[in-house]
């Protein structure tokens, strides 16, 4: 009974242990957009320095009118980090010129207007404050839309006179002290730090499918190749040799057709060690009862790769179930489709619908595939001229993190159309596999991938699921 217990027990924590490393591994992956990053950051960040600020007003007895400026101020410093307002100097200067203006506004109208009964609040001195704001903001280019609160906020009746002025430069000096210390050693390093599922896929399985499959395989090494841990598989199913009865029993009989692809594994082997110095290996599997995408998937696991890259496969019109079965499995997947044999790939673009941790994993690849020398595009289709300004910004935030030159293109209409023309003026066309897409959404419209008819070079269909912390 007690084995019992300790049994259950330890199945209980391995459990929890997985879904602790699946919850984590998915938050970091939810973590790999930039978007929410800043998300994340403002509601931490902003709630922690209006609580310090407090604390600091609480001890030196400074005027709580600062906060409300402050608060929108610091959540413009971080919700747009690379935007024209997120200047740490603007910043500071706008809201404490700001404030400067008001007290200025006071003193001023204080000489020449009687300034009005207890509790009010006095017209020409808001009106001042507001003329000097925009006229010093203006002048000295540091327009800062908070700078108008702390200047309109100076003219309450029993605002704290200059001290309001000091009050608001030491915490806005405060507040961009640590946007400053946050955007130089996380936000401009997050690539560093939170890219880390991209750090793999340097274990490239390739099956040996097709009249492309020796395109593909150096596909695959040139992706691993980029890593110095990086290793090529080349994996071929073979049928199961047959029984030939023998004077001392019975013997395997290997065929001519097994010998055959085995040398000619080997032979694509040397010459992708060669040519791209990565390790490559090759395994024979006999054909058994199991799906051939299932083999793939075992022996995946089995070389311990992370990455597989097969030759894409169509039957009776539709991606074919080889494809389609390596798509559905907890793997990363990348199906090639090659035109003409090529195994050079130096201009590369790169579709994408959304930000997330497949467009930067396509861009990941893409860059490895092109080296220094080659040239990445990284495009976006709208239906409409409203959303260009959106999909520029989300295109700059997944650019912003490599440090190759990538060109960004907003393009206006079909996305088939687009590729179609673009296509021919590039080697190879990546694009995602849109497998977080429900089947209605699927059903109503296909995958970007399964309309492209035209396409005059390589396309590369990405498929991003794999979760190493998931692995004992």
């Amino acid at each position: 009974m007690r084995e019992e217990v300790r049994a259950y027990c330890r199945a209980a924590v391995s459990r929890s242990r997985r879904f602790e490393r699946r919850e984590f591994h998915e938050f970091r992956r939810w973590l790999e957009s930039t978007r929410n990053l800043v998300h994340l950051s403002v509601v931490l960040f902003v709630p922690l320095l209006v609580g310090l600020v407090t604390l600091v007003a609480n001890a030196t007895n400074l005027s709580f009118l600062l906060f409300p400026p402050l608060a929108s101020g610091a959540y413009l410093l971080f919700a747009h980090p690379e935007e024209r307002y997120s200047s740490p100097l603007r910043f500071v200067a706008g809201l404490t010129v700001g404030a400067l203006c008001g007290w200025l506004a006071i003193e001023l109208t204080g000489w020449l207007f009687y300034a009005g009964g207890p509790g009010s609040i006095h017209a020409p001195s808001a009106a001042l404050a507001m003329l000097l704001t925009g006229a010093a903001t203006w002048a000295f280019s540091i327009e800062e839309p908070a700078a108008f609160s702390t200047a309109l906020l100076a003219v309450v009746d029993d605002a704290p006179g200059f001290s309001y002025v000091l009050s608001i430069a030491v915490s806005s000096l405060l507040v961009a002290g640590v946007f400053v210390l946050w955007h130089r050693r996380v936000y401009r390093h997050r690539a560093r730090y939170l890219y880390q599922s991209t750090k793999g896929d340097d274990h490239v399985l390739v099956p040996m499918r097709g009249d492309h499959a020796d395109a593909t395989a150096s596909f695959g090494a040139r992706i691993a190749a980029a890593h110095d841990a990086g290793k090529v598989v080349l994996l071929d199913i073979v049928e199961s040799p047959k029984d030939v009865a023998t004077d001392g029993g019975t013997e395997r009989e290997v065929s001519t057709a097994t010998k055959t692809h085995a040398s000619h594994l080997e032979a694509c082997a040397e010459r992708i060690e060669e040519t791209m110095d990565v390790p490559c290996e090759v395994v024979v599997i006999e054909r058994g009862a199991e799906a051939p995408a299932t083999t793939a998937l075992g022996a995946a696991r089995e070389a311990n790769c992370d990455l597989i890259v097969t030759p894409y496969e169509r039957a009776d019109g539709r991606t074919a179930s080889f494809v389609t079965s390596l798509f559905r499995t907890d793997m990363d997947v990348i199906a090639h489709r090659s035109a003409d044999g090529r195994t050079d790939w130096s201009r590369v673009l790169v579709s994408v619908r959304r930000a997330s941790d497949v467009a930067h994993s396509m861009l990941d690849f893409a860059c490895r595939l092109t080296g220094r020398a080659g040239k990445v595009s990284l495009c976006h289709c709208i239906d409409n001229e409203h959303e260009r300004r959106d999909a520029e910004s989300m295109l700059a935030e997944l650019v912003e993190t490599f440090a190759e030159r990538i060109e960004t293109r907003v393009a206006h209409g079909p996305i088939e159309e687009f590729l179609a023309d673009a296509s021919s003026r590039q080697n190879l066309l990546m694009l995602g596999a849109s497998a977080d897409r429900s089947a209605v959404s699927r059903l109503l419209s296909p995958a970007t991938f399964q309309r492209l008819h035209d396409i005059e070079c390589d396309v590369a269909i990405v498929d991003r699921r794999y979760r190493p912390l998931e692995r004992e």
